[in-house]
């Protein structure tokens, strides 16, 4: 087992950003309700930590405020290794970075790949390395930078690529929800996790030593993706679809260290109190 050192993809100050935008509250209107000053908002929303300004925003957010409060100290940070049968690709693409995963069944050596970030290269290469035959292509949504690289994962493999109908990539094959794959001894069932994208799905793999869902950009650790097609559905499924697995589940996110159910129910602010 072993950990990748991959920072937290949000800070406090974008937590509060994305739900401001996603409840379309505001500047004005975000000061006046959580009885605030436009000056200290400004200082708050720029990065600039103030406990009691925090706390005064978050419940008009409908934010966790201790989560948040020890986001913003830096107090938060998942621990978790990756497990036999996971490997996770962390890619530059452009100003950011990208996370792909493979998965496979240590004992039939079939695997699947979640995406392909902005360079699948090294995903190859790890299927060489480990004897693998990568038989399925499984695709959480169609942004840019999860597919940036999935001709090259396509010429390599002869697996067959699936996404979501809400959404097309070259070569797809729709699923909708409830769609499920055997692989040796994985089982792989589809969830609609979309909110943060009109097809955004969620992947809840078990027959490894834990269950895993690689959830793209629906949830990362300490955060979420932002709402860009319906905020209110995004916070919505997460609750109902994701952290309602078993709380040992691995999240696997789009960008952002590896987390866990229980660990984002106590400590992601836009989730924390909720459950």
């Amino acid at each position: 087992m072993k950990t990748i050192d991959i920072p937290l993809e949000d800070t406090f100050a974008d937590v509060i950003s994305k739900a401001q935008r996603g409840l379309g509250i505001s500047d004005s209107e975000l000061a006046q309700k959580a009885r605030l000053d436009a000056h200290t908002l400004r200082r708050l929303r720029a990065g600039e930590f103030d406990e009691l300004a925090l706390f005064r925003v978050a419940p008009v957010l409908a934010l966790g405020a201790r989560a948040l409060s020890d986001l913003a100290q830096d107090q938060y940070r998942p621990e978790v290794h990756e497990i036999d049968g996971l490997a996770l690709f962390n890619t530059r693409f452009h100003d950011m970075r990208v996370n792909a995963f493979l998965v496979w069944d240590p004992k039939s050596r079939e695997a699947l790949a979640f995406d392909t970030g902005a360079d699948a290269s090294e995903m190859l290469a790890r299927a060489e390395e480990e004897g693998l035959t990568i038989k399925l292509i499984l695709l959480t949504h169609a942004h840019p930078d999860h597919i940036a690289d999935l001709a090259r994962l396509v010429n390599a493999t002869p697996a067959p690529v699936y996404i979501s109908g809400r959404e097309s990539a070259p070569g797809a094959e729709a699923i909708s929800e409830g769609k499920e794959f055997e692989l040796g001894r994985l089982h792989i069932k589809t969830l609609l996790t979309w909110g943060h994208s009109r097809g955004g799905v969620t992947y809840f793999v078990t027959g490894l030593s834990r269950p895993l869902a690689i959830v793209g950009d629906s949830i990362f650790a300490g955060s979420m993706g932002g709402g860009n097609v319906s905020y209110k559905d995004a916070l919505r499924n997460n609750l109902e679809k994701i952290l309602t697995l078993p709380d040992e589940t691995i999240i696997c996110p789009g960008h952002g260290p590896l987390t866990t159910v229980g660990q984002e129910k106590e400590h992601n602010p836009f989730f924390a109190g909720l459950i």
